[in-house]
């Protein structure tokens, strides 16, 4: 049931808007890293970083299947890290860790 809820999220979405971690270099952004489980294919990485790339203030977000890590590249005056664990766990994977670096 979640993962059919989560396609059709993903579906909504579209599929643009996948970057790299270009431009981390700049003043006014940060870097996220997070540990999340409940990824059960390359499906649910891919489809988050497009989820999130979709939010006004998220520059980049690339995450990886096996590995269970998502790394975003965000903007603090528009989006919080806060805002970002819970947006993961609204679609219904569970963040275990997270760091933060400018």
């Amino acid at each position: 049931m979640f993962r059919r809820r989560f396609l059709q999220m993903l579906t909504v979405a579209g599929v643009g808007g996948l970057t790299g971690l270009d431009g981390v270099a700049s003043e006014k952004v940060k870097l996220a890293t997070y540990r999340v489980k409940g990824f059960s294919c390359i499906t649910c990485a891919t489809g988050l970083d497009t989820m999130l790339s979709k939010h006004k203030g998220i520059q980049s977000s690339v995450s990886t299947y096996p590995q269970g890590v998502v790394k975003v590249v965000f903007h603090p005056e528009q989006v919080t890290g806060e805002w970002i664990t819970g947006f993961i766990a609204e679609l219904g994977f569970t963040v275990e860790a997270s760091s933060y670096s400018s």
